[in-house]
């Protein structure tokens, strides 16, 4: 049901959302086995449609043909989704007594709460992405003798004693996979059929969803439509839509909660929102990395530049995760080493600015304070600049970061790191920590796990970046818990989350210090070299090709090609 629709034409979207609630207590009920095999229908879909998936999403982006960043396309694009299905499929198949627990290795933290591993997940995230795991820290209150009773509550409810009801997604419009997965969220999590509006930027991917996604739609319980402001604003208040999802900026949240202009902050500041329906969300947050102090080697300041080029520039720098605050210790003696670093790897990356507003929205972060420019050829120039107050305000979705120098070392500077993350930085979706694996070790594990309990964000990356939690079907996706309609900061709820922990409090996501072979060096088992999310990558597009046939297909033929164009990095 592919439409470009006026702001006036409303007749396909009462049409869809009329089928979607004849369907909605029908799905609602839907016995597993037969959600079983939608999924398994949809992955299999997804598989056909992947190369094309990526190509245009790569060509919609300004990349040349055959650039390496297309492995974003295709990471962040089919693969997920079909990575999605797997860890679906596998919970599903286990809801019965929620056994898919059992084997999940837990442990409790110095602080009494309860982690739960969800990755490594299965035998191909062990070899593939050797080296990085996640743990999903629990509420205060979950133990292991609760945890089943926080799990998929949602099934708690018998099938034929269950109300359905009509979600409305509006896509975001940077990510292919976002609209997919918040869409399986609300059909398998909570047993609602589904409204997908796409956004205008990445409208483009309609065709290959419609294909992707067909046996949802066949059963009735997915549309997918298209349309601007005016469309989303018709939909969010249209009677038939019981509950809504929104991954995108606070500024769209509070309009649909609280209504536009001067109403909507009246009603804000009156606690009377104009929507009564539910709503949950994901919207970004200014995103640090914290940068320890430690025994760096040369090697060590060259990869972990390039490391933090990724986390800004990944998809060209338009991520609700990307990196929008560089906290560095300003007494250490290779900080000027590992900065120069940096902007030698940003300015190599020259891809095209591709989302709408960018270069407004470049130009008012450079009236936040004085910023230097980094060129990078065709590209616009990365700004980079001292922190101000409005930097930690405002995430800035582009090219653009602020660096922040915090004194001391040790324990001292990175308490102190977390304390200005906490205390002056917008939103808590996802933070990133380097730390080299001596310095954990003088910190200790067991105090290492406590100073990580302070820092309130949804997922924290330990010498990864939170991308990869992202991209993760286990992880549960948002921001930390405890925001309010009138304070919503990074958003209200998760998605992913295929384990459906109900009361999640973050994920820690760690990966290793080095890459393979240099890893061993640190006293790290970890297999993986250059990771093909880093945007330096050389053969990045070759190695999320083979991933995205190989988790489309299982033959085992492909492992090789993909290692080896792995470690011609």
């Amino acid at each position: 049901m592919t439409a470009q629709t006026g702001p006036t034409d409303t007749a396909i979207y009462d049409a869809a959302l009329s089928e979607l609630a004849a369907q909605k207590d029908r799905w609602a009920n839907l016995p597993v086995k037969d959600r079983l095999k939608l999924l398994r229908a949809v992955k299999k879909r997804t598989g056909q449609v992947a190369e094309g998936w990526a190509e245009t999403a790569a060509r919609k982006k300004g990349l040349p043909e055959g650039s390496p960043l297309a492995s974003e396309e295709w990471l962040s694009g089919p693969y997920g989704l079909m990575r999605a299905c797997d860890a679906l499929i596998h919970t599903l198949r286990h809801m019965e007594g929620r056994r898919y627990l059992r084997d999940l290795p837990r442990r409790y933290l110095p602080n009494g709460q309860l982690a739960v591993q969800v990755m490594p997940a299965d035998i191909w995230d062990r070899l593939l992405l050797s080296g990085i795991t996640a743990e999903v820290w629990m509420a205060p209150g979950v133990g292991e003798a609760t945890l089943q009773a926080h799990t998929a509550s949602a099934y708690a409810t018998p099938e034929g004693a269950r109300d359905g009801k009509v979600a409305l997604v509006l896509g975001a419009g940077n990510i292919a996979s976002i609209a997919p997965l918040d869409c399986f969220h609300k059909l398998f999590h909570e047993h609602q059929v589904v409204l997908l509006k796409m956004n205008p930027v990445n409208a483009y991917l309609t065709d290959y969803l419609q294909i992707a996604l067909k046996p949802l739609i066949d059963d009735g319980v997915l549309r997918i439509v298209q349309g601007g402001g005016a469309e989303g604003a018709y939909l969010t208040g249209h009677p038939l839509v019981d509950e809504i999802h929104i991954t995108g900026a606070g500024s769209t949240h509070d309009a649909i909660v609280w209504g536009p202009g001067a109403e909507g902050l009246a009603a804000k500041a009156a606690g009377q929102p104009a929507n009564p329906r539910r709503v949950t969300s994901e919207l970004g947050a200014v995103c640090p990395t914290i940068v320890v102090p430690g025994p760096w080697s040369a090697a060590d300041i060259q990869f972990q530049a390039e490391h933090i080029a990724t986390m800004k520039l990944h998809n060209g720098g338009f991520n609700c995760v990307a990196c929008q605050v560089l906290i560095l210790p300003e007494d250490w003696a290779q900080k000027d080493a590992l900065v120069t670093a940096t902007r030698r790897v940003i300015a190599a990356n020259t891809r095209p600015a591709y989302y709408p507003g960018t270069e407004e929205r470049l130009e008012a972060f450079a009236g936040s304070g004085p910023a230097d420019q980094v060129p990078r050829g065709t590209a616009p120039a990365l700004r980079i600049a001292a922190h101000a107050p409005a930097h930690g305000r405002t995430e800035v979705f582009g090219p653009a970061m602020s660096v922040k120098e915090l004194p001391g070392e040790g324990e001292a500077y990175l308490s102190a790191a977390i304390a200005f993350a906490n205390d002056q930085l917008d939103g808590t979706l996802s933070a990133n920590i380097l730390i080299h694996p001596e310095t954990i070790r003088t910190l200790g594990k067991r105090r290492f796990d406590a100073l990580l309990s302070e820092l309130r964000y949804g997922c924290i990356a330990v010498n990864a970046w939170t991308g990869v939690g992202f991209l993760q079907a286990t992880v549960p996706w948002g921001a930390f818990p405890g925001h309010t309609l009138q304070d919503v900061q990074s958003g209200i709820g998760t998605v992913h989350n295929a384990f459906m922990f109900d009361r999640s409090e973050r994920t820690i996501v760690r990966g290793p210090w080095a890459p393979f072979p240099r890893a061993l060096r640190v006293g790290e088992r970890s297999l993986l070299p250059k990771p093909p999310w880093f945007i330096t990558h050389r053969n990045a597009a070759k190695v999320a090709r083979g991933l995205t046939r190989f988790a489309a297909d299982g033959k085992l033929w492909r492992l090789p090609g993909i290692l080896l164009n792995a470690l011609r990095s």
